[in-house]
Parts: structure tokens; sequence; C-alpha cells
């Protein structure tokens, strides 16, 4: 199934602005990490996770999806492929990565970091609000290289798919035509 012009470019500008809005809120949580992290007072601490927890459990998860499914959608539906060219391999393996990573690490990092500052504690561990958007942010701006530069060449499988398409497909059989007597 090839998307046609209109239905690849919808899907492009989809995609692309869910994996730009995926980096900046992960912009956002590790800015908001840092600040829980260095500041020396309890209500900015509270704050800033009370925040990471909004934006993890409203906004993340739905963006984390979309470019998924997005992305999906893309490699299947154009020429690219999901398992043809190495970056796409990468990006959709990274991505289902980072959006497994963000359900059972970094939300349960960041509710963990809630659940201890609202009871009036300090923030129990540094990692649970630096780690998971440091991670995160480090692979979206990789995948946002490999996006742009398209590195690696083919798979084995393009390879072969693109040997497949190049071969003549040989003579062209014989069609009998009728004579008349």
């Amino acid at each position: 199934m090839k998307l046609n012009r209109p239905a690849r470019r919808a899907s492009l500008v989809v995609h692309v602005a869910a994996s730009a809005s995926w980096l900046g809120l992960t912009l956002g949580l590790l800015a908001l990490g840092v600040t829980a992290t260095t500041t020396g007072s309890a209500v900015t601490v509270e704050a800033s996770v009370r925040a990471m927890k909004l934006f993890a459990d409203w906004l993340l998860l739905p963006v984390a999806f979309l470019t998924l499914l997005s992305g999906l959608l893309l490699s299947l539906g154009t020429a690219w492929g999901l398992a043809r060219h190495r970056w796409v391999y990468t990006k959709f393996w990274l991505t289902l990565a980072t959006t497994t990573a963000t359900v059972f690490a970094l939300r349960p990092g960041v509710n963990s970091a809630v659940t201890a500052v609202a009871a009036g504690g300090p923030l129990p561990d540094a990692g649970d609000v630096l780690f998971g958007p440091l991670v995160s942010l480090s692979a979206y701006v990789f995948m946002t290289v490999i996006s742009i530069l398209k590195p690696w060449g083919p798979t084995r499988r393009g390879r072969r798919l693109r040997a497949v398409a190049r071969t003549p497909a040989g003579p062209a059989p014989r069609v009998r035509t009728p004579t008349l007597p």
C-alpha cells in the first residue's frame, strides 16, 4: 500500500510536528528536572516535579504514540519502507524503546518524586527526574540527525528488493496472432 501525495504530505507534517513536540516536551522536562535538583526551595522543587507529572501524564504519551504511529504509517506507505533502510529501521526501534521507557521508567520516576515531595520530604533521587529526560533527549536529537542525514544505506532486505526491481523481466512473451487463410 502506497500513500498518495496528499496523504503522504499530511502524514509527514503530523510526524514532524509530533516529533518536534516530543523533543520540546522532553527538553522542558529536563529543564524542570534540573530546576528541581538544583534549587534550595522546597516550593520550587514541588512545583517543578508537579509540572513534570503534568507533562508526563497528559502530553508525553499521546505525542509519543502519535510519533510512533505516524512514523510507522510513513515507513509502510512510502518507498522508504520499514526495513529497507537502516536509518528508518533504527528510528523505529529507538522510538519504540523511548516510548516504552516513558511508560515504564520516566513516568514512575516522576510519580515517585511527586509522592515524596508532596508528603513534605526531599526529592528522593535526582536520577528520577534527570536520567529519563536526559536519555530521551539524546535519543531524539540522534533520531533527528539521522532523519536529516539518512546514513548507512539500505538494509540487506532493501538491497535485495532494489536488485529485484532493477533486473529486467526478460523478453516479452510472444503473442500469437491468428493468420488469415
